[in-house]
């Protein structure tokens, strides 16, 4: 399986959010891909049951999930100004859940904001069709399993210091602005 780097240039211009920002994050990602097809090829000469194919396995998760959460980041992001419907399965989940959205945005906004690097991630899990907002510190570690991933937060450095310095407060405000509700309701289903 040789997996190929996705395009998001459609994202230049987004609102809150530098082109030369956008561009370094992007080449970051691009940096996953290779790196999750390198260790593939690499696992593939390896003999299994070795210290070194075990430590390589060990690195695949992290390559592979700092892969897919950018994709996940990146795809839920949009420059078209779009709203969460209040009457989708997602809007209906989050006033059982949450209260309200603003009570869900409080709370989604107030954990992006904690110290440490890392992802936030609203997960939902199918079998009690709870939503959960969890901070994520490494790519490969604190997921909740049988989930899905339904909203990703980048808030690693790399994702705000160029355009926000060290205020992520701001950088998380640009984010929720830019969120594509259509395709985070279309994960949920």
């Amino acid at each position: 399986m040789i997996y190929e780097t996705k395009k998001y240039e459609n994202l230049l211009g987004l609102n809150g959010f530098s082109d030369t920002m956008l561009k370094n994050h992007f080449t970051l990602y691009e940096g996953y891909v290779k790196n999750v097809n390198k260790l593939l090829e690499y696992l593939d000469t390896k003999e299994s049951g070795t210290v070194e194919y075990s430590e390589l396995q060990r690195r695949f998760g992290w390559e592979f999930d700092g892969m897919r959460l950018h994709e996940l980041y990146f795809e839920n992001m949009t420059k078209e100004k779009t709203a969460l419907n209040s009457n989708s399965k997602l809007g209906l989940a989050i006033d059982r859940i949450y209260g309200s959205y603003e009570n869900w945005k409080k709370n989604f906004t107030t954990m992006g904001v904690m110290r440490g690097i890392g992802w936030v991630v609203l997960y939902y899990d199918p079998a009690s069709k709870e939503l959960f907002n969890i901070w994520i510190g490494e790519h490969d570690g604190g997921h909740l399993a049988g989930c899905v991933p339904v909203l990703i937060m980048d808030v690693w450095e790399h994702a705000y210091l160029t355009d926000y310095g060290i205020k992520r407060a701001d950088y998380i405000n640009a984010f929720v602005n830019v969120i594509d509700w259509s395709v985070v309701e279309k994960r949920l289903a």
